[in-house]
């Protein structure tokens, strides 16, 4: 029998493309958006204690009311803001899965969705597996800030949301308190919901505060923000993330994930419920990962690739390549990999037209033996 696909022009992600060639080619992959150096003791330690102590089989359906607890907390502490634990915080396997739960719960078809590129791989497949349409504003180039004229007149009668990321992945950008003014004003008009992908929320440099719609009260009632373990703590492999939305959206939120993956791994939450309350475990990390990003642009100084714009937060950096080929940015990323031994991943991947900009992203949250090794070959070029 044959499948009729319902996005039949997807096929392996460029992430899995790069990351595979990387590995046949021993490149040091600064490609994909996971860390090479080791996960806290303490948070192993605790997650194996959990498993010693019996507790293996499944976690309540919203998760664990320690961790969900803990999370509040830790809300309150970095946001300022209370958030009831048990009606307004869901467990999930991975922030990618929260913001498909997401769209699933808000979309019916014909609905249209506003997404800010270049953006993350999976928001326009989750928007067309719903039956709606992804509407795609372009970001303004060399900082990646947001024209919001543009926004504005890409909203119809049609639209039901808009995707927001920040810091954003690929291009580092930060949102400001303006971006914030123009989004309550945008949401407001037309009555959006607002799916908010903030998984680098502590992955913010140069003394900047991370806008999170969880500040802002008339933003948040209509939000779901998402958030990542994963990128947090360095465990991109354990696929924990949550989501916070207010309580009308979270009971319609969990009728969809009671039956997509019904609840995430025990062990797991027991030991995260203890280590965040520790709150030094992430707010070291903006100064851990500037010290990272420092290191990055200044041996990348000594090779031929150009900074348009320092991030801002995340752990990627893009840059340009105009000086090295005129190659297509899928061809040197290739190019790049193979001749040269170090993996990264093409802009274009992030447009939904393939949109080429000759750059490049790079990421940074690696050993620095690992940067250092990546620097020694690119200076080759």
């Amino acid at each position: 029998m044959k499948v009729n696909s319902k996005i039949p022009y997807t096929g392996t992600t460029i992430f899995s493309v790069m990351s595979a060639l990387a590995h046949k080619h021993q490149a040091v992959n600064l490609s994909q958006g996971f860390p090479d150096f080791d996960i806290s003791k303490e948070l192993i330690q605790q997650v194996s204690e959990a498993m010693q102590m019996g507790y293996n089989q499944y976690a309540p359906m919203p998760g664990l009311i320690e961790l969900r607890t803990a999370l509040s907390e830790k809300i309150v502490k970095c946001n300022s803001v209370s958030i009831n634990p048990e009606t307004e915080i869901t467990i999930t396997p991975g922030a990618t899965y929260a913001i498909y739960t997401a769209l699933s719960t808000i979309l019916h078809a014909g609905d249209e969705v506003i997404i800010l590129e270049p953006a993350y791989d999976s928001y326009i497949p989750n928007i067309v597996l719903n039956g709606a349409r992804p509407i795609c504003v372009p970001l303004q180039a060399p900082n990646f800030s947001i024209d919001w004229n543009v926004v504005n007149q890409a909203v119809t009668s049609h639209t039901r949301a808009i995707i927001i990321n920040t810091p954003h992945n690929p291009t580092g950008y930060s949102w400001t308190k303006d971006d914030i003014k123009e989004l309550e004003k945008l949401v407001s008009l037309h009555d959006l919901y607002i799916i908010s992908d903030e998984v680098y929320e502590h992955i913010v440099f140069d003394g900047r505060k991370h806008e999170s719609i969880l500040n802002y009260p008339s933003l948040y009632q209509r939000a779901f923000v998402i958030f990542s373990f994963g990128k947090v703590f360095h465990t991109t492999g354990w696929k924990m993330g949550y989501c916070v939305a207010p309580s009308t959206l979270t009971s319609e939120f969990r009728k969809i994930h009671q039956y997509l993956s019904f609840s995430c791994n025990t062990p797991m939450q027991y030991g995260l419920a203890t280590y965040i309350k520790d709150s030094a475990t992430y707010e070291m990390l903006p100064n851990f990962f500037q010290q990272k990003r420092e290191l990055f642009l200044s041996i990348m100084k000594e090779t031929p690739f150009t900074l348009f714009h320092k991030t801002s937060g995340s752990y990627f950096q893009l840059m340009g390549y105009e000086k090295i080929s005129s190659l297509p940015d899928k061809e040197f990323a290739v190019w790049l990999t193979e001749k040269y031994g170090v993996a990264t991943i093409p802009i274009s991947a992030f447009n939904h037209d393939g949109s080429d900009n000759k750059l490049v992203r790079f990421c940074f949250a690696k050993q620095n033996t690992t940067l250092e090794e990546a620097a020694l070959r690119l200076q080759k070029l």
